[in-house]
Order: C-alpha cells, then sequence, then structure tokens
C-alpha cells in the first residue's frame, strides 16, 4: 500500500460539540455573513450596535453565545430579522437511501448502446458547496462502443466485477476487482478496453454546485 504523501487535515471520525456550541457557530456565521455583505467592518458594526469589539469577535466566532437583547441589536445594524440568525442551525440535511436494484436509470451525455447507468443517489444544493453523483455501472457483450468522457469535477472508480483497461489522459490503467482509480475529470477518460465481460463498476463524481458534469 502506498503512502500518502500530504498530510489529511479533515477527521472523518470527528464529530461536532454540544447543540449549543453548534448554535453558536451557526449563529456567529451569519452575522459575519450579513456584516460582509453589507461591506461593513466589525468595528462599524460595533459602533451601530453599542457592542464592543471584543464581544463582536467572540460571537463571529462562534465563541460566545449572544442574548436576545444582543442579537436584537444586531438585527436591526444588519437589517434582518432575529430569525435569520438561525437558519444555518435549522436548515435540514438531506440524506439519500437507495434499496439494492432500486437506482435509477439514468441516460448520461455521452452515452452509448448497452451502457447501463443507475443513479444511486443525487443532492443538489447543499452546505457543502459540492455535487456527487454515485452511478453504478453496467457493461455487457451487448455494449457499444464505449466513448471519451471530459468534465469538471473529480471522479472516482472502484471495480466490482469484469476487467476493463481505463484511460485517464495518456495513461492506461488495467482494472481488476477490487481496483480503484481517483483521478481530475477534466482530461479525457474511458474504457480503452474492455477485457472481460460483463464488467461492473462504481463511478462517483463530484463538481462544484455551479458547474455541471
Amino acid at each position: 500500500m502506498r503512502t500518502i504523501r500530504a498530510p489529511l487535515t479533515q477527521n472523518p471520525h470527528a464529530v461536532r460539540d454540544t447543540r449549543e456550541k453548534v448554535l453558536e457557530v451557526a449563529i456567529g456565521h451569519e452575522v459575519r455573513a450579513f456584516r460582509k455583505k453589507l461591506g461593513i467592518t466589525v468595528a462599524d458594526l460595533a459602533a451601530a450596535t453599542d457592542i464592543s469589539l471584543g464581544m463582536l469577535s467572540k460571537i463571529e466566532n462562534g465563541i460566545t453565545s449572544p442574548s436576545l437583547t444582543t442579537l436584537q441589536a444586531l438585527s436591526r445594524a444588519l437589517g434582518v430579522p432575529v430569525t435569520a440568525f438561525f437558519r444555518r442551525f435549522e436548515e435540514e440535511r438531506a440524506a439519500v437511501f437507495v434499496k439494492a436494484g432500486e437506482g435509477v436509470h439514468v441516460e448520461r451525455r455521452g452515452t452509448r448502446a448497452g451502457h447501463q447507468y443507475n443513479l444511486l443517489g443525487h443532492i443538489g444544493a447543499n452546505t457543502s458547496g459540492v455535487v456527487v453523483e454515485p452511478y453504478l455501472i453496467t457493461l455487457t457483450e451487448d455494449s457499444d462502443v464505449f466513448p471519451t468522457f471530459q468534465h469538471a469535477g473529480m471522479e472516482f472508480l472502484y471495480m466490482l466485477e469484469g476487467e476493463v483497461v481505463y484511460r485517464h489522459g495518456s495513461n492506461l490503467y488495467p482494472m481488476k476487482p477490487g481496483d480503484s482509480l481517483f483521478f481530475d475529470a477534466d482530461a479525457p477518460h474511458g474504457p480503452e478496453e474492455l477485457t472481460q465481460l460483463p464488467m461492473r463498476y462504481l463511478s462517483i463524481i463530484c463538481y462544484p454546485q455551479n458547474s455541471t458534469s
């Protein structure tokens, strides 16, 4: 197994602090966002609300829990209702559950005959700013010549069944069950040689919300 050279900074097992702490952070995020939207400094907001610079800094960084009186002062100065500060805290987080064999069959741009794409879930607007499209792709003896894809974002492949020689740019990767490939999808890519059929693999495509795959 290769060693990853660059350290990964995100802990996948980390959990947030208490619910109260999450609320403080959410409020602070909204206060800062509304202030920047108006193009004013922390000093400007402090003068308009009669709240000290130190207190405002603590509020924006989620270090302290502002009182209702403080929130009312901020809402008047920023021109937003008090409830606007709780938007991020109350926002629902979406999830998609797909049972085996129930993925949505889709026709992706560039798809040819005999290429079965099953979309395993899709969440559009979300808090991460990233759209993720997980596909289960099946190719059989009836599959037409595979096209070359090129699109925005990153893509991850994981072979489940069969064998393929997969092209990414000028490189070729012979892939068998258990093999994976992670790449910048802006380079031309796609199966170069269908070595053993039927073939199934997972394709997970990620791209910014403001672009399309």
